[in-house]
């Protein structure tokens, strides 16, 4: 055999002990690939004693790639020996039969669920969705509603104002005028959104949620109002729930009228929610005042319309028997996982 021959010989037992010991998938098999090529009787072995059959001016440089080729895969086996003692050592603590563990899904808060539902069942009845600014002018959330500057309505809320003329918006009824000023009739809108006023108990909240509407077309009159409301609480509640109108007054409806729902509880039995009255306020509602017509430049002679507002925490309230509005915003999740 000549040098060259046992070069090539060297080279080839190299790249197959390597590769084994890479492909070893077990302890046993990469233990068997040892014995294989580099025991005391393996590959490399055989190899070495063939240099003595070679010339003396031949032997340096067959040895020198024989070391080189041994010392190759010397150093292939023991990474292949750490991986596999890596591997074992997690497997050791992770059981990967046991489930994954889920990262809990978020879902959306009670609070959005309620004015979602309420806006879908307004636009089945033909009204669409509009929003205004939260941080509002005087002009837009009074004057323009018939809220004069001395008028004694301004005193029923306390306001949370920015500057003189700027104020967090006590309702979301200034978008009642922004609307008009936009459109003519016909006009069917809902607006969502949040509103702000200085009062906090358990049952108000400085800062909470309202959905105001407005219609305003051709000979819309009050049963159109009443009709409208009374789809809403069948809808919104249940097939069977009542409501009934009270005379009441809002500076930008006349006539005003609040609203109130058969008990959700006692279904008009009379209880300790209702105090035994049977009935529970729900919103506010009215024919539109001509007067706010006036900042429009709609003719009041020839459209007529009505507007209600109602708080979202509100509904939501009646309809989950809650008792307490701060529970919506303390991010309780025991309470929260419940919707």
């Amino acid at each position: 055999m000549s040098s060259q021959q046992l070069i090539e010989r060297i080279n080839e037992a190299e790249a197959k002990a390597v590769a084994a010991f890479k492909s070893a998938a077990t302890a046993e098999q990469l233990e068997a690939a040892r014995i294989e090529y580099l025991g005391t009787k393996g590959l490399f072995t055989d190899l070495m004693k063939a240099l003595g059959s070679l010339p003396k001016d031949e032997r340096p440089q067959a040895g020198g790639a024989a070391n080189k080729a041994r010392q190759s895969a010397t150093e292939a086996h023991q990474a292949a020996k750490e991986a596999l003692e890596s591997a074992s050592s997690r497997d050791s603590f992770l059981d990967i039969t046991l489930p994954g563990r889920r990262k809990p899904a978020g879902h959306c808060h009670v609070i959005s669920r309620t004015a979602a539902e309420i806006c879908e069942i307004f636009a089945k009845l033909g009204f669409s969705i509009a929003e205004g600014p939260e941080v509002e002018t005087d002009y837009y959330n009074f004057e323009a509603l018939n809220f004069p500057h001395d008028h004694p309505a301004r005193d029923m809320q306390d306001t949370l104002f920015v500057s003189q003329e700027l104020l967090l918006r006590t309702h979301t009824s200034p978008c009642q005028v922004r609307t008009m000023e936009k459109s003519q009739p016909p006009v069917w809108v809902v607006v969502p959104g949040k509103t702000y006023r200085r009062d906090s108990d358990i049952s108000h909240s400085p800062m909470f949620h309202q959905v105001e509407g407005l219609a305003v077309d051709k000979g819309i009159t009050f049963a159109d109002l009443k009709g409208v409301l009374t789809a809403f609480a069948t809808a919104m509640f249940s097939p069977d729930t009542k409501i009934r109108l009270r005379p009441s007054f809002f500076p930008f409806t006349e006539p005003s009228a609040e609203v109130d729902i058969a008990c959700v509880l006692c279904h008009g039995q009379g209880c300790r929610l209702c105090k035994g009255t049977g009935w529970l306020e729900i919103l506010g509602s009215g024919m539109v005042d001509p007067a706010v017509y006036g900042f429009v430049d709609y003719d009041p002679e020839k459209f007529s319309g009505f507007a209600f507002g109602m708080g979202i925490e509100r509904v939501a309230m009646l309809k989950y028997g809650l008792d307490d509005i701060r529970m919506f915003y303390e991010s309780d999740l025991r309470f929260l996982k419940q919707f």
